[in-house]
């Protein structure tokens, strides 16, 4: 585990992150990105549910999301990606400074595992909800090719400035994308439409909708295995 806080060239904060190994020097990196209210623990249990004896040692990085005021909260300060000002999730309506600040911290933990010695290409960006949210926005902005993106739970953001700021090295990178039918928090509809936008720029996405509220099931997770198992094994 690191809960280490340093000043990164960019600016940015070291965030701090729970970390687990599948085994010795590892050769590929999952950043797996929780969502509003909980902490990088929230989903490191996932770890010992997916079945990766075919790959390469992973790195698991589970980072903690900033302390800062949520409006719909009423101002609560708590872990969070970005503010929401509005019960209505709907795309168009996020904090935008908060996501951007958000994926330059994001881009900090990526420079760190360049640092220590697994290139952007063995790297898959995941999230949940508004971690999704992050995952979806930086990966698809980020300069270097990724193995790919994970988002669940969540949707597209600033999806009007995507044309203008998506990096050509990931126009091709594989995308995840999953979303409970009967979610409360973020309808299904939200992601799904995000998923069609991002279909009808030709991205390689796969959209799963699954029997389920603002979680992940079962099913879900087997299918998350099977999808990592192809992209880790392509990159690595």
């Amino acid at each position: 585990m690191s809960a280490n806080q340093t000043a990164a060239d960019n600016g940015s904060i070291l965030l701090p992150t729970v970390e687990r190994q599948t085994g010795e020097s590892p050769q590929c990196a999952i950043i797996w990105l929780h969502g509003l209210g909980a902490d990088g623990y929230d989903f490191e249990p996932i770890v010992d549910e997916f079945d990766f004896d075919q790959l390469p040692a992973l790195r698991f990085v589970f980072p903690h999301a900033p302390m800062r005021a949520v409006t719909i909260n009423g101002g609560y300060v708590m872990r969070a990606w970005y503010d929401i000002v509005s019960a209505d999730f709907a795309p168009g309506r996020e904090e935008t400074e908060g996501v951007r600040e958000s994926a330059r911290q994001i881009e900090t933990l990526l420079a760190r595992e360049n640092a220590r010695g697994i290139p952007d290409s063995r790297i898959v960006l995941a999230g949940f909800s508004q971690g999704g949210v992050i995952a979806l926005h930086t990966g698809l902005r980020h300069p270097r090719r990724l193995a790919g993106i994970l988002a669940l739970s969540c949707y597209l953001p600033l999806a009007d400035t995507l044309a203008t700021e998506a990096a050509t090295a990931n126009r091709d990178v594989p995308i995840f994308m999953a979303h409970g039918r009967a979610d409360p928090v973020i309808p299904y509809d939200y992601g799904k439409r995000s998923a069609k936008l991002l279909k009808a720029q030709d991205r390689p996405v796969q959209w799963h909708g699954y029997a389920t509220e603002h979680s992940v099931c079962q099913e879900e997770l087997q299918d998350i295995e099977g999808w990592l198992s192809q992209v880790l094994s392509d990159a690595c």
